[in-house]
């Protein structure tokens, strides 16, 4: 009997407060590698803190995160936990590696230097490798006519292709999508969707948090959808999109639908 490998993301009754305000109350959720997981839910649900926990950016109070198997070490209680062990910290963000809703490039790096920046520094690997890597996926994300121009020389949608593909340079485990397209206009949202699609098809580790349904439908293996800071439902997204169970599920979906 073979023993299925530990999940690359899991996360435990995580809860995050800011102050009195609580943002996630307790949400448990499951990455396999391999398998796309979609975060959907109303602004304000706790989507892009939940994977800003998941990759260590924001500390939670409680709960458990657990990158391949292995427990982050965590001091302190409470509004005083931090995580105990910086070498674990620099290794899961490595690994799970993060795209903006704004894109976040440097400015002052063309694309090409962008793309390689954090392997060649955080990795300390080969520079020239590194270039030919990063020269690869810039063409695999469609923008490999782009490596010496500017992030400011390029539409909204080309930039955001641009941090796909510095992402994909760390060679991580797992992709953390954070809105990936609300910052686009609905032309340039196709150019990312496309790409988002080819690493699903992939069989690439991705979490994806999303307002677009049916980027979340297509390329999904499971679905979230988050509500005031607790998992309302989730599942495969043909029950979730097809014969949604909760009633705010459905409000959610007929109004983000229509709009």
């Amino acid at each position: 009997m073979t023993t299925r490998p530990a999940p690359v993301l899991e996360i435990r009754d995580l809860h995050k407060s800011y102050g009195a305000l609580e943002v996630l109350r307790g949400v448990s959720i499951t990455a396999h590698k391999g398998n796309v997981v979609s975060l959907i839910g109303s602004s304000g649900s706790g989507k892009s803190t939940l994977l800003r926990c998941a990759n260590l950016l924001e500390d939670s109070q409680q709960g458990d995160i657990l990158f391949e198997g292995e427990p982050v070490k965590w001091k302190g209680t409470g509004a005083a936990r931090r995580p105990a062990d910086r070498n674990q910290v620099l290794r899961i963000r490595t690994n799970l590696s993060m795209v903006f809703q704004q894109f976040n490039l440097w400015a002052h790096m063309s694309i090409l230097q962008n793309v390689m920046e954090a392997p060649v520094t955080v990795l300390g690997e080969d520079r020239a490798e590194v270039e030919t890597r990063a020269r690869d996926l810039l063409e695999k994300v469609g923008i490999g006519d782009k490596c010496d121009a500017f992030p400011a020389q390029l539409s909204g949608g080309q930039q955001q292709r641009a941090a796909i593909a510095r992402a994909l340079a760390m060679q991580p485990r797992a992709l953390l999508f954070d809105e990936p397209t609300s910052a686009l206009d609905p032309e340039l949202q196709q150019e990312v969707v496309r790409v988002i699609k080819d690493l699903a098809a992939e069989h690439r580790t991705m979490i994806l948090v999303t307002h677009d349904m049916r980027l979340a439908a297509d390329v999904s293996d499971h679905v979230v959808f988050l509500h005031q800071g607790l998992i309302e439902e989730q599942g495969p997204p043909e029950a979730i999109f097809g014969t949604p169970r909760s009633e705010r599920l459905r409000q959610f979906l007929s109004a983000t639908l229509v709009a």
